[in-house]
This record gives structure tokens, C-alpha cells and sequence, in this order.
């Protein structure tokens, strides 16, 4: 089952980015941890990790306040 990212604007909106699929979950948390400051200086806020069509978690990349 392929994973993927969906990115999402402030207001939890989905907003274009790397239409990229990984072989695991693993893979997919590695590339984002790469890839987080590139996407949020290009306006993605946030991200939702996808197996598939499930939604597995979703993750701010927002600065904590």
C-alpha cells in the first residue's frame, strides 16, 4: 500500500505540493523530515499522512506558539 502527503493551508484547506508515493511509512516520514521547511516556506501549514486513502495522522508545520 503506497503512502503519500497531502498539504494543507491554514485553514486546513488542500493546497498543491510533491505529488510523491513512498513504499512505507518510514520512507514517508524521512522524506517530510527533509522536505518541512521548503513546504512551509511555500505556504503548506500543514500535512496529513496518507496510506492509501486512510488517513493515518495529520501534522502542523507551524512554528508552536
Amino acid at each position: 500500500m503506497p503512502w503519500s502527503w497531502r498539504y494543507e493551508n491554514v485553514e486546513g484547506q488542500p493546497v498543491g505540493g510533491p505529488q510523491e508515493t513512498f513504499s512505507s511509512q518510514a520512507d514517508a516520514e524521512s522524506w517530510i523530515g527533509q522536505e518541512w521547511r521548503a513546504l512551509a516556506e511555500q505556504g503548506v501549514a500543514g500535512v496529513v499522512l496518507l496510506e492509501d486513502d486512510r488517513v493515518d495522522y495529520r501534522m502542523s508545520l507551524l512554528p508552536a506558539e
